[in-house]
């Protein structure tokens, strides 16, 4: 019973944002659900699942980033962080925690907007296709090209919004070095260097799932001056 509508979770301790956020999402199309702390958004996702979590990074008690790093213990839902702060180091400590992707406050709804739907635009749909998979193979791990998912034997590996997209983009040249720049336009990021470093952290985060030895990359390579490259078996 998914109805068409994305359903989010809004999570900021500030009713007036939470108040005006909501509607203005609902007004463009989404079901909203607002919680006005962590320990509310988790018995709110004790019996619910969403297609996009929003959760302001400083909040009284639980911050967002904790709450961020513990629920991608358990899940996939994508995760867009608001940070009061538009420093960098909060911005990587939230990538790091599976963010997949933040915005700084005070922001423009509408950015909001657009950032959520680019998420979205990232998630595979859940229904398999019936098409013969497309398998990359790398070591104890199969990509299956069709679905976007990674398996071990019987396993799956669990993969961020982001990640499923970054490992699209790389499966399509496998062989190829693809470079930073290429990747921000790409996973339809507005380009910088902030947005650059943003990426070095995602893959950082995809070796830890792809490689036996994440430091010594076999299969998420670095080509010097070039950016990336996907080397299967």
């Amino acid at each position: 019973m998914h109805s068409d509508q994305p359903h989010l979770l809004i999570v900021d301790d500030d009713e007036r944002i939470r108040v005006l956020l909501q509607k203005y999402l609902v007004r463009n199309g989404f079901l909203v659900t607002a919680a006005r702390d962590a320990a509310h958004a988790r018995r709110i996702l004790a019996g619910l699942d969403f297609d996009l979590l929003v959760l302001d990074v400083m909040m009284p008690g639980e911050d967002g980033v904790t709450l961020c790093a513990d629920l991608r213990r358990e899940r996939n839902t994508p995760i867009l962080l608001l940070t009061a702060k538009a420093e960098t180091s909060d911005r990587i400590a939230g990538l790091e925690a599976g963010a997949d992707d933040y915005l700084a406050k005070p922001f423009e709804p509408k950015e909001l907007l657009l950032r959520i739907n680019s998420i979205l635009r990232r998630v595979p749909p859940s229904e398999a296709k019936s098409i013969v998979p497309q398998v990359l193979h790398l070591g104890p791990l199969r990509y299956e090209m069709d679905r976007g998912e990674i398996w071990r034997g019987e396993d799956l590996v669990r993969l961020t919004a982001t990640e499923v997209q970054l490992m699209k983009i790389f499966s399509t040249t496998p062989g190829e070095a693809i470079s930073r720049e290429n990747l921000v336009d790409r996973l339809g990021r507005s380009g910088g260097q902030a947005q650059e470093r943003a990426v070095d952290v995602q893959i950082t985060r995809l070796r830890r799932k792809l490689e036996t030895d994440p430091k010594q990359p076999r299969y998420l390579q670095t080509v010097r001056g070039a950016g990336y490259m996907l080397a299967p078996d």
